[in-house]
């Protein structure tokens, strides 16, 4: 396994990874390493470990991801956000990550405690933007750092063009990689890559899935992605609103048939976000690799 996201491109194949979030409870608990070791089997490329809203579980997010990388095979990646934090605090958080062998960051400026759309304000002792935490983590070692991508742009950006130009800003600051927030259709994904391209930034740039497997995940899809659920793709699940069954199982293929399309086009890397199961994001991958999926 590559020992860094950066080294992994390197296989000359689109990467495979997946997300997970902190638990909240001990039955979460559980439930998050089961699916580690479930899809730990799949050996993916690397897998993350988010930060929760507003920065809220910053020491579970450091616990989580030093256990990935003492007691497992996993290669992790820490989430890392300015949120509530001054310089102080995020040197010593990434010390810490250092000091437990953890080189891969995911930068991100994180959104206010409570509303992802809220007013965002400093800490002010802190940093304003996911370029700036770039800067601080390139001068204090020699990390991988990946940022964020938005396919439809982010909900704080004026527009389309003004978030390109943030995005390319975090590449030329000294990103080795992006991941994108979840997206349903594909031409979301190829137009991102077509504008940054046009800028002349070559970051690889992995698309960011996330199966439909109820209908709450499209009541919920704009404040994930900042933009409607596609509008066709949706009349196609409220059909099927009253059959949860028929929901996931178009939820999986859709996703399926999402993530083909993307490795047709020459994507670099599939970034599942798990929502800390296992199931879907396997029936996926055994639809990409066209192997069964037990349990």
């Amino acid at each position: 396994m590559a020992h860094s996201v950066r080294d992994s491109f390197k296989a000359g194949r689109p990467t495979f990874s997946f997300e997970f979030f902190p638990p909240k409870t001990p039955e979460d608990d559980r439930l998050l390493w089961t699916t580690i070791r479930e899809l730990e089997s799949l050996r993916p490329d690397f897998v993350s470990v988010t930060y929760g809203a507003g920065g809220a579980t910053r020491d579970r997010t450091i616990e989580i991801t030093e256990r990935i990388a003492s007691d497992t095979t996993l290669l992790p990646v820490a989430h890392l956000t300015a949120v509530g934090h001054s310089v102080a605090e995020l040197r010593g958080i990434v010390g810490r990550l250092a000091d437990a062998g953890i080189s891969n960051m995911l930068a991100l400026r994180g959104d206010p405690p409570g509303n992802p759309l809220g007013e965002w304000v400093s800490h002010p002792e802190g940093l304003s933007y996911a370029g700036d935490l770039v800067n601080l983590l390139r001068a204090h070692g020699d990390f991988t750092v990946g940022v964020a991508a938005f396919p439809y742009k982010h909900p704080r950006s004026e527009s389309v063009e003004q978030d390109t130009a943030y995005f390319i800003d975090k590449c030329r600051r000294g990103a080795d990689y992006a991941i994108t927030q979840m997206f349903f259709e594909p031409e979301a994904y190829l137009r991102l890559r077509d504008r940054v391209a046009a800028a002349g930034c070559d970051v690889p740039i992995l698309a960011g899935l996330m199966p439909v497997t109820n209908m709450g995940i499209i009541d919920r899809s704009e404040q994930f992605t900042g933009a409607p659920f596609p509008a066709e793709l949706g009349r196609r699940f409220a059909e099927i609103a009253d059959d949860p069954k028929a929901v996931r199982e178009l939820g999986i293929a859709e996703t399926s048939k999402l993530a083909s399309r993307l490795i047709d086009e020459g994507v670099p890397g599939i970034h599942f976000y798990t929502l800390n199961r296992s199931r879907a994001t396997r029936e996926v991958w055994a639809n990409l690799v066209s192997q069964p999926v037990s349990g």
